[in-house]
């Protein structure tokens, strides 16, 4: 029986564990996954304080055309700004508290006063009005005290990190990175730099897929090409999963008379799914490590690894696993298999998708990945796209 890609998905994730958390300092925190929520212990922001470099004033008194007497000022970060009274103003920076008795903020612009630093002056008017509140960032407007500021299993981004500097989290919990072990087949690779002989092509699997695990937050802990003997295989899948979570081939899972992977790993699941590239599969657990067998083609084990791995990996860390998916235009023809569920590697320009390679349905066109950003997901069903049709697209992280 034939799975579709997300019944196959959903066999992998059944295997997934959970990794383990730690803590680190916050300057380390970048590209990890949080382990549990963050609460806030105080509110953001935790004072009422000037969204604009203006005038602190009385609502009541800012109406158009009034002249107020200028009593001090409030630079950010004051603590002792005068009380504003009937009649007053203070001259306030941004991000500076609000003074006592002020409830609005008049924008410098709307003032007779010109932007900028200069002496304080005696009196200030008011060229147009403020409600009660305009230009007030009010304490808690962000986040109230003891809320939810930040769920577990969210990316720590560098808006992430502005997040936690700013609740006072200087250490944080985290999942561990998952450790990943990659392996690649096939006589015909050679490692990248060397010499090509006849019929030999540089082994692009191993460091792409090893590129991919790691901006997907893993750990690569192994990363080798092996023979396609059944033995020596075997024996580097055992080493290599004592040091993994993760144990991900290329090639060798399909029907060929070469096809090590399938041989050595009889007792794993070796399977078609219903997708184009990537038909041949395999998984299992090996040992106590999640094993994923791609397919050798690097556009296979490409596409493979972002509708596969990166989900595997977003799960052990308790993350979401979803893709980001919009649904754009076609912006030329091409033609997808009938039968299968077709992702075709592709770019966005001016808000149409467009294969990366003419050749829309290629497994071996590993140049055109250099330009991919999206995956067009052609359904089941479906064998001809125009342009101007429809389609879900895959957004590439």
């Amino acid at each position: 029986m034939t799975d579709t890609p997300e019944q196959y998905l959903a066999r992998i994730l059944e295997l997934a564990r959970p990794v383990e958390s730690e803590t680190v300092p916050l300057y380390r925190a970048l590209g990890r996954f949080l382990a549990e929520d963050v609460i806030a212990p105080w509110p953001v922001p935790n004072f009422d304080n000037s969204a604009m470099d203006g005038y602190a004033v009385r609502a009541s008194d800012a109406v158009a055309g009034a002249r107020l007497r200028v009593i001090g000022d409030a630079p950010a970060g004051a603590t002792c700004a005068p009380a504003v009274k009937p009649g007053t103003a203070v001259r306030i920076m941004t991000g500076a508290p609000v003074p006592p008795g002020a409830d609005a903020v008049v924008k410098v612009e709307d003032t007779d006063q010109d932007p900028g630093p200069g002496a304080l002056p005696a009196t200030v008017k008011i060229v147009h009005r403020v409600a009660s509140g305009q230009n007030i960032r009010s304490a808690g407007e962000d986040i109230s005290a003891g809320a939810r500021a930040l769920g577990a299993g969210l990316r720590i981004t560098p808006a992430v990190i502005a997040s936690l500097a700013s609740l006072g989290v200087a250490d944080v919990a985290v999942r561990i990175r998952p450790r990943v072990g990659i392996m690649t087949t096939g006589t015909e690779l050679v490692e990248v730099g060397a010499s090509l002989g006849v019929g030999q092509i540089p082994d692009s699997n191993l460091h792409m897929t090893a590129a991919l695990a790691t901006a997907w937050g893993a750990d690569v802990v192994g990363c080798m090409h092996v023979p396609d003997s059944p033995d020596i295989f075997r024996a580097t899948c055992t080493d290599l999963a004592q040091q993994s979570d993760v144990l991900v081939t290329s090639g060798g899972v399909s029907a060929g008379a070469f096809d090590v992977v399938k041989e050595s790993l009889d007792d794993m699941t070796f399977t078609k799914v219903a997708m184009q590239p990537g038909k041949p599969q395999g998984f299992g657990r090996f040992r106590d490590t999640v094993f994923l067998g791609f397919p050798g083609n690097p556009v296979s084990c490409y596409v493979s690894a972002q509708l596969f791995l990166r989900p595997l990996l977003r799960r052990m860390a308790g993350a979401d696993t979803n893709h980001t998916v919009v649904q754009i235009p076609a912006g030329s023809n091409w033609r997808s298999p009938l039968e299968r569920t077709q992702f075709v590697p592709a770019m966005i320009i001016d808000g149409a998708v467009i294969p990366t390679h003419v050749q829309a349905g290629g497994s071996h066109l590993v140049a055109s990945l250099a330009a991919t950003t999206a995956l067009a997901v052609v359904p089941a069903g479906q064998d001809d796209v125009r342009a101007g049709d429809h389609l879900d697209v895959i957004l590439i992280d």
